[in-house]
């Protein structure tokens, strides 16, 4: 962070706790964050400890409470049917509080506001702030809530805004174990030798003692220790688009996430029935932040890709990068909805079918008007289908030549004709989405005669797929397959409408494509969003320049929030300073995040032969592996070198996993550059950022992401030319 000269901000916390936290025993002149003089412990640490084992001895007594009400429900489900359905609403919501009331290995509070005094309180209030609600036996607030209003001053006070606070209290801890507390005070003239002054940086001791701890393969919360910024953002109004730019480490993931927590919390009714969706851009994104949301006792949220949201099978493979951009662009809304109506057809002659000892005859004149009828009425494709089916059968029964031909006697004895199916099938087929891509993609002609007018004769060539590749669909098609859906309409009634929610999550949505976007909007039921990302690391096919970009495709019943988050947490300065060469080039006039982690081990740049290139990354990656611990270690390789690393690692005993299908379970993890985004490790070693560059259709910004994931250390391997970003950059090993 950076300070003043005269800042009088003094941290206390614990000097064994420190170590024990594992952040660094930071040492400097008066003015620093920390201050040069670590104390041998708090006075109010003892009774601080004692009132924490009080708070945990509530929860679990009420845990106990919660349990004899499931008995009770238990004991009800013999009795009558409606009894039985109360029970198993009661025990939804027991199950749903057990959940709220389980925190796990995290520590249940983490911090205590004390008011000023008032009149009517002389002494003031005091409030302890924790992970969820807990009360004593007599019902007594023991813990407030993080989401309530009262703890609203914990995150957002400063000291030109003191909210009515007197003094704010961070806790260090682990597990139930308190280690350190860390004071500010709000009161002018305190002469309090344990307190510090506030200012943009809330409990800077306890911040930068957790971030120092190694990660695991999972995001972790960090309720503890919410920024003014990030809380603004959390405890923004439900309703509209809220927009979070924020740039690598400034916690704009997890601030989404806390924000659907907290929304959850304000809004149990109607959101809990809506529900809320969070989308991320791939599984192993998904993974790694599935954890977030059930640690602040939130487990209904659906996390899902974009995948996820249609029922096709979706397959691994990508797109080429021409047809990905042409899948994308807003223009396939109009080839779509040309391609259904080019589906809808008048007869090329007039249909004839015999009916006992006469004909009865459509002529194409008729069959022409009954597809214009349908056209008005329906509301979906498939559903026009009956409308025109009852006009042939009224047009058949109006051609015979006795009056006596009722329509509902021409359809029951003609309704298995082949002729006639033959005929309802070329005016007016039902279709599923995966039948209309597959069909249109699979012929020129259809290509053509869909995009006459909306693309160039070398996209729609981009687009064709020969039939012999069968129902092959790659993640670009999904947004024309919810596109082709929402204009056909359910194709039986046994098709699920797709689900709409209360509150919509879009992280890394810089790198959603426009049709894309239109899934989403589809998805949300009033508008409400939080979009999150950064301009800066947006490598999709069609990267925007700018948010409004994004938000000319999702809802605009209101206005839309724009908040930008400025400070990086999670990486280091040295770290930045070096990535911060490629984002003038990656991501003209965008401003990089200050760090509060100044200093940190400077990356290193390692140049080496092509043909022990695989061998010097596996050196190296058995070497972070020790240094980092208990950390982890990310191995971030362009696509065309996992083949090559990969076996390099296993035959240098170095036990790693592959990010595409392990996950992050491994300390040392093989991660495709594509694959990287969002992800925060302990170590990160960047192989060929030259190749990552001249591969990815947005290779600057992929290889300024790829700089931005380590949090503690990050080294550079290249036999290749550098890009010019990072000519000189290298250092002797």
């Amino acid at each position: 962070m950076e300070t003043t000269e005269g800042d009088s901000r003094v941290p206390v916390v614990d000097a064994g706790a420190r170590a024990r936290l594992g952040a660094p025993m930071m040492a400097g002149p008066p003015s620093a964050t920390l201050h040069e003089t670590t104390l041998a412990g708090h006075p109010d640490l003892e009774a601080e400890q004692a009132y924490l084992d009080h708070a945990q001895a509530s929860l679990e007594a009420a845990r106990h409470r919660v349990m004899g009400l499931r008995r009770l429900a238990q004991s009800a489900r013999e009795g009558t049917h409606q009894a039985r359905v109360e029970a198993e609403v009661v025990e939804d919501t027991i199950r749903a509080r057990l959940a709220q009331l389980e925190t796990g290995d995290a520590s249940l509070v983490f911090g205590r506001i004390d008011l000023g005094s008032t009149a009517q309180r002389p002494e003031g209030e005091r409030f302890y702030v924790g992970r969820v609600a807990v009360a004593d036996a007599d019902q007594e607030p023991v813990v407030v809530d993080w989401r309530a209003p009262v703890a609203e001053p914990f995150y957002r006070a400063t000291g030109r805004a003191p909210m009515g606070l007197r003094r704010r209290r961070h806790f260090a801890t682990r597990g139930r174990t308190l280690l350190g507390i860390e004071d500010e005070l709000f009161a002018e003239g305190s002469a309090d030798p344990h307190a510090a002054a506030s200012t943009d940086v809330a409990g800077q001791g306890v911040l930068l003692a957790a971030l120092e701890r190694p990660r695991s393969g999972h995001l972790g919360d960090i309720v503890g220790t919410i920024q003014a910024e990030q809380d603004e953002i959390i405890r923004s109004p439900l309703a509209g688009v809220v927009v979070v730019q924020g740039g690598p480490g400034t916690g704009k993931t997890v601030v989404a996430l806390h924000r659907a927590a907290y929304l959850l919390y304000t809004h149990r009714f109607p959101l809990e029935d809506q529900g809320v969706l969070v989308v991320g851009p791939n599984r192993l994104y998904l993974g790694y932040i599935e954890r977030v949301l059930p640690s602040l006792g939130e487990a209904g949220v659906e996390l899902a890709t974009l995948a996820d949201l249609v029922p096709e099978e979706v397959d691994d493979r990508r797109d080429t990068p021409e047809a990905a951009v042409v899948k994308g662009d807003v223009r396939m809304v109009d080839v779509v909805a040309k391609a259904v109506r080019d589906r809808q057809r008048a007869l090329r002659t007039d249909l004839v079918v015999g009916y006992g000892l006469q004909s009865l005859r459509c002529d194409v004149a008729t069959s022409q008007r009954l597809v214009d009828n349908a056209r008005r009425r329906a509301r979906g494709h498939n559903a026009g289908r009956r409308l025109v089916e009852r006009g042939l059968w009224k047009a058949l029964a109006a051609s015979a030549r006795t009056g006596d031909v009722e329509p509902e006697m021409v359809r029951e004895r003609l309704r298995g004709s082949d002729e006639v199916r033959a005929a309802l099938e070329w005016m007016w087929p039902r279709l599923s989405p995966a039948e209309l891509l597959r069909d249109l993609f699979g012929s020129r002609a259809l290509l053509r005669l869909a995009s006459a007018g909306r693309l160039r004769p070398d996209e729609v060539e981009a687009l064709h797929r020969p039939r012999e590749l069968g129902a092959v669909r790659t993640s670009a098609d999904v947004a024309l397959l919810d596109e082709a859906r929402a204009r056909l309409g359910p194709r039986s009634a046994d098709d699920e409408e797709p689900r709409s929610y209360g509150h919509v999550v879009l992280d890394e949505a810089q790198d959603l494509t426009p049709m894309e976007l239109r899934v989403l909007s589809r998805r949300s039921l009033g508008g409400s969003m939080t979009v999150v990302g950064d301009i800066a690391q947006a490598t999709g096919a069609l990267a925007p320049s700018g948010w409004d970009q994004v938000l000319a495709h999702l809802p605009s019943r209101r206005a839309p929030r724009i908040h930008e988050l400025t400070i990086a947490y999670r990486t280091p300065s040295a770290v930045l300073a070096l990535a911060e060469r490629v984002l003038p080039l990656a991501a003209p006039g965008l401003r990089p995040p200050r760090s509060v982690r100044a200093g940190g081990d400077p990356p290193e740049v390692v140049e080496v032969a092509v043909e022990e290139r695989a061998a010097a990354v596996a050196t190296i990656a058995g070497s972070e592996r020790r240094v980092v611990g208990e950390g982890n270690v990310a191995v971030v390789v362009p696509e065309s070198l996992v083949e090559e690393v990969a076996p390099a690692l296993a035959a240098a005993g170095v036990d790693h996993g592959l990010a595409a299908s392990d996950g992050l379970g491994s300390q040392v993890t093989l991660v495709p550059v594509r694959l990287v985004k969002g992800l925060e490790l302990d170590a990160v070693i960047v192989v060929e950022p030259g190749r990552i560059v001249a591969e990815e259709p947005q290779g600057l910004r992929s290889l300024y992401v790829a700089l931005t994931r380590a949090t503690r250390r990050l080294r550079i391997v290249h036999a290749e030319a550098l890009p010019d970003a990072l000519a000189g950059a290298a250092v002797p090993r």
